[in-house]
C-alpha cells in the first residue's frame, strides 16, 4: 500500500463570518497549501465558494477527505448545522450537499472543538488528559477533551462556556441573555469595558482621546495595542479582562477539574499582557485554593490554523481508522 494511501491528505475548512480558508494538510497536521475567499451571505453562493476552494486545492494535491470548522451548532452525527449566528445556514445538511458537490466525504466539526482536537494531537494540549481549550476572540468558544475524546454533549453543542452568566442582569448579550462570560472576557468586551471606564471615571491617555473622537472605531486589537505601549486606560482594560478571564476559569475547573487550559482565539496572541494575572485570579478564586492541584495554562502552539487542522484531521479519522476520541461523547 502507498504511503498516500495510508496517511492521506485532507482539506480543513475554516468557515467564518468574514472569511473563508481552506488548507490541505498532512497526517503530521503540516499545512501544505492554503487557499482564502471572502464569506458569502447566501447558503448557496456560500456552498459553492467552499467548493471552488476545495476544487482549487484538489487540483494541486490529491485529496481524500474534507472537515468543515464551522463556528455554530453541529448536529451529534456532524452532517447539519442547526444553527450559525453569522452563518446563512439553518438546520441544513450541509455535509451531503457538500458531499454530493464535491464527490469527497465531508464532515462538519464545531470550530472551537476541531481546534480543540489540532492542540491535541499536535499542539499544547498534547498529553493533557481533560483538557479545555477557550477560544476567546469576538466572543467565547470551546471544547472539553476527556481522555483524548471530544465531548459533544448529548445533541451535539457542549460546552458553551462563553454564555455562562457571569453578572446578573449584566451587558446584553447576542445569544439572548445577559452576563454572558464573553460580554466581560472577549475582544469585544475589550472595547466596551474601555468605554464604560471612560464614562465612570475619565483618565487622560491616547486611547481615551481616541474614544472620545469616535467610540465606533476602538477594537479589541486596539486596546491591545495600547496596552502594549503602556496607555493608562488600556493597561486598566486589559487588568479587568485578566480578572474575569481567572474568574471565569476557575468556574470551568469547578465543573470539569481539568489538568490542563490552552488559551487561543485572536485575543491569545496578546497573552504576556494578561496571562500571569489572569492565573493570580483563576488561583485565588477556584474552590478549594490551596488544597488542590492549579491547572495548566498554556497558549495555542498552532494559532489561527487549528480550525483547519482540526477538521482536516477529524476528516481523515473519519475515513479510515477512527482515531481515539473521534467517535462517541
Amino acid at each position: 500500500m502507498s504511503q498516500a494511501s495510508t496517511h492521506p491528505l485532507t482539506v480543513g475548512v475554516d468557515v467564518g463570518g468574514t472569511n473563508i480558508r481552506a488548507s490541505v494538510v498532512d497526517a503530521d497536521g503540516e499545512v501544505l497549501d492554503t487557499v482564502q475567499a471572502p464569506t458569502p451571505h447566501s447558503a448557496r453562493a456560500l456552498e459553492a465558494a467552499i467548493d471552488r476552494s476545495v476544487r482549487e486545492l484538489a487540483r494541486r494535491h490529491p485529496v481524500a477527505a474534507v472537515g468543515l470548522a464551522v463556528a455554530g451548532f453541529i448536529s451529534a452525527d456532524r452532517t447539519t448545522v442547526r444553527f450559525a449566528p453569522h452563518l446563512p445556514w439553518q438546520d441544513a445538511p450541509v455535509a451531503q450537499r457538500l458531499t454530493t458537490r464535491l464527490e469527497l466525504p465531508v464532515i462538519l466539526e464545531h470550530d472551537a472543538n476541531a481546534a480543540g482536537w489540532a492542540e491535541y494531537r499536535f499542539g499544547a494540549a498534547a498529553g493533557g488528559h481533560t483538557v479545555v481549550l477557550v477560544a476567546i476572540g469576538t466572543g467565547i468558544g470551546a471544547a472539553l477533551l476527556i481522555d483524548g475524546r471530544l465531548y459533544r454533549g448529548s445533541h451535539g453543542v457542549a460546552p458553551e462556556l462563553g454564555h455562562l452568566q457571569v453578572v446578573p442582569d449584566g451587558r446584553a448579550c447576542a445569544c439572548g441573555k445577559r452576563g454572558c462570560w464573553e460580554r466581560y472576557c472577549s475582544g469585544t468586551a475589550l472595547a466596551d469595558t474601555a468605554i464604560e471606564m471612560l464614562a465612570t471615571d475619565p483618565v487622560r491617555s491616547v486611547l481615551a482621546r481616541d474614544v472620545i473622537r469616535d467610540p465606533g472605531s476602538l477594537t479589541g486589537r486596539r486596546v491591545a495595542g495600547a496596552a502594549q505601549d503602556g496607555d493608562p486606560l488600556a493597561v486598566r482594560v486589559m487588568s479587568d479582562f485578566a480578572r474575569w478571564l481567572g474568574l471565569g476559569l476557575a468556574f470551568v475547573s469547578d465543573i470539569f477539574d481539568p489538568d490542563l487550559v490552552v488559551i487561543a482565539g485572536g485575543v491569545s496572541s496578546s497573552a504576556p499582557l494578561f496571562l500571569d494575572e489572569a492565573r493570580e485570579h483563576y488561583a485565588s478564586a477556584v474552590t478549594g485554593s490551596g488544597h488542590r492541584p492549579l491547572v495548566r495554562l498554556r497558549t495555542t502552539q498552532l494559532g489561527e490554523a487549528a480550525g483547519m487542522i482540526g477538521a482536516a484531521e477529524l476528516a481523515r479519522a473519519a475515513i479510515g481508522t477512527p482515531l481515539a476520541g473521534t467517535t462517541g461523547r
